[in-house]
């Protein structure tokens, strides 16, 4: 089991040192800003969605390692998917993050890295702040997002 967390710990902090898709898109359809105040993590979410498929993601912001790790891989795990399955990504996410989705058998390929994060609720607002900033952007939300 501690090689498995220690392989967990590498891949979070692999994408916090070296974030994928973190750039501002030119062209984006939708955007989103999101904001965490307890921690100071703030995340914009760019997209450019076709055809009801995210074609293009990107972000920008600063934050924890926990939030800039959640986001990148986020952004890796939305991209080329429908808008619909986006949402159920998030809600399987957030549910192993609750604790629900450990009963559920919810299977989340590289995102289970963070299945830690829920023995730390203060953390779970730093693991999902960039997925409700994708869901404020999907549903074109133009208040920002925040976890208060």
């Amino acid at each position: 089991m501690s090689d498995l967390k220690d392989l967990y710990q590498e891949v979070i902090l692999d994408h916090n040192r070296n974030p994928r898709n973190c750039y501002i898109m030119d062209g984006a359809s939708c955007t989103a800003d999101g904001h965490n105040p307890l921690c100071g993590d703030i995340v914009k979410v760019y997209l450019r969605i076709e055809n009801g498929t995210i074609e293009e993601i990107s972000f920008q912001g600063q934050g924890c390692a926990i939030c800039t790790a959640s986001t990148s891989l986020m952004t890796e795990s939305v991209r080329g998917r429908s808008v619909e399955e986006a949402q159920g990504l998030f809600d399987e996410f957030h549910q192993m993050l609750t604790g629900v989705a450990e009963e559920q058998g919810v299977a989340l390929g590289k995102l289970q890295v963070f299945e830690g994060v829920r023995e730390y609720p203060v953390r779970v607002k730093c693991a999902t702040l960039a997925w409700h900033t994708l869901n404020a952007a999907m549903e074109e939300k133009k208040e920002d997002v925040t976890t208060e």
